[in-house]
């Protein structure tokens, strides 16, 4: 080898090393994390943050294992297996019905397509006639519908048309173990805010003699905007009944806000003013301060200043939140590593730190990050690292969603996380679950004796429970 190409050989593998070494030292986010500003909460935000009992069970979607999604089946499951909150979705029917729905296409769990087709319903002049409209009148109404209906969208469809379908079948055609006849049997209905609360509360559905759930509507005098065109708002009376099944847990509720182009202008006001009707609204009626978490072996979350936890991937969303829950109601903001318009696409220490910043500059008490493991496989964004700037910022993590024993014990911090990393925030990293096994979740909670001393001792075998219940 020639002297030249020696050196250069040797200035070449320089290079390489130096450039190694800065790959390195910028990718040792262990290291890299504290390098990074972090905002914290107010002593006011941090009260709030405290109205959250600690390790939290929140059954997502009520069970999506075990039951039809936001169903009643699904919440009266999640209530007497003893969850502390109870999961939802929120979207608003054509005529302002608030519901408790994820999907905005209803075809996945819902027979719409068979009910609807691709058409305006053909009982929507009938529902125009009911609410006091002449017949011609009726009819130029039926006329404007069709020129801005969507099918399958559930702004599209008043709620007297969502009650007609059913959302109970689609559960045992794709769930197969799990299939029980009951949830075809009993009409299963697309939950509105309202039934959440109920359900809460101990309640179920009351139901006529051919097994329909009992309502009455009228027109308010007001209207109501959103991708459907301007509708009459109507206020529907719902009819319920004591819950002979129910042991007295009461759970709170966690309702997720979509992207706001899903609901009309004003929607964050709406629910406001929905939860102030059904005294949800701690703004407009706090509970008593003395009132526990837990009592005599019950849930008693839901009539605590922590009842209602509100939730929001969108950042336009969480800033609307803010207009109008000014930061007085516990508020998670959900992360998700993505290319879209409000999504983490960078998950390093400054990329993460925007985003915590971002919540706190928004009235955020708590950051929910997505985890990874079977059988979602969501992408990873609770490492030690970055449950170490949620804690610097002060927030609560609630992450999602569980699924299994070994998610549980990994952010618990039983085994991989709980490696000690030198300088970073101990396990565990998780002050509550998201979980669609909400037995599992407590079981696990109740085995690691962190559970609250006033909380339910143990868990109703989750097939058994569905027997009990009528399922």
């Amino acid at each position: 080898m020639s002297r030249k190409l020696y050196k250069l050989s040797l200035l070449f593998l320089a290079i390489v090393l130096i450039s190694s070494c800065k790959r390195e030292e910028v990718n040792n986010y262990n290291v890299d994390v504290d390098k990074v500003e972090i905002k914290q909460l107010s002593p006011e935000m941090l009260k709030v943050r405290d109205y959250v009992p600690a390790n939290a069970v929140i059954a997502h979607r009520g069970s999506t294992f075990w039951t039809p999604e936001e169903t009643e089946a699904a919440y009266r499951w999640g209530r007497e297996i003893g969850a502390d909150y109870l999961e939802a979705d929120l979207q608003v029917s054509k005529d302002g019905v608030v519901l408790a729905l994820h999907d905005d296409n209803l075809k996945r769990t819902t027979n719409i397509e068979n009910v609807y087709g691709e058409n305006v319903p053909a009982t929507r002049k009938a529902y125009y006639l009911g609410l006091g409209y002449a017949e011609a009148d009726a009819d130029k109404m039926v006329e404007a519908d069709k020129k801005n209906f969507i099918p399958n969208l559930p702004s599209y469809y008043t709620y007297e048309e969502l009650m007609k379908l059913d959302a109970g079948t689609w559960f045992n055609q794709t769930s197969i173990e799990q299939a029980r006849p009951q949830y075809a049997a009993q009409h299963q209905y697309i939950s509105t805010l309202e039934d959440l609360v109920m359900y809460a509360r101990g309640k179920r559905l009351k139901r006529d003699g051919n097994g329909e759930r009992v309502f009455t509507k009228a027109k308010t005098g007001k209207k109501v905007k959103s991708l459907s065109g301007e509708a009459d708002l109507v206020q529907y009376t719902f009819a319920y009944e004591n819950d002979a099944q129910d042991s007295g847990n009461r759970p709170g509720i966690y309702i997720e806000f979509k992207e706001p182009w899903l609901n009309p202008a004003g929607f964050e006001q709406m629910v406001f003013d929905e939860l102030s009707r059904l005294d949800m609204n701690i703004i407009t009626k706090p509970a008593p301060a003395n009132e526990q978490f837990y009592v005599n072996g019950k849930v008693n979350v839901g009539n605590t200043n922590g009842k209602v936890i509100l939730q929001t991937f969108s950042l336009q969303s969480l800033g609307k939140i803010k207009e109008v829950f000014k930061g007085q109601v516990p508020m998670c903001f959900l992360l998700w590593k993505g290319n879209g318009a409000t999504d983490i696409s960078d998950d390093s220490p400054e990329g993460y730190a925007s985003f915590i910043n971002l919540g706190i500059d928004n009235l955020a008490h708590i950051i929910g990050p997505s985890i990874t493991g079977a059988p979602n496989n969501y992408p990873e964004l609770l490492t030690p690292w970055q449950a170490h700037l949620i804690r610097k910022a002060k927030m609560a993590i609630h992450p999602y969603s569980f699924d299994t024993q070994d998610q549980m014990k990994k952010y618990f911090g039983d085994y991989n996380y709980g490696n000690a990393i030198a300088d970073l925030t101990k396990p565990p990293y998780a002050d509550a679950m998201f979980t669609n096994r909400s037995e599992m979740t407590l079981q696990y909670y109740i085995d690691k004796g962190v559970r609250n001393a006033n909380a339910p001792k143990a868990v109703k075998n989750p097939n058994q429970l569905l027997k009990e219940l009528g399922y």
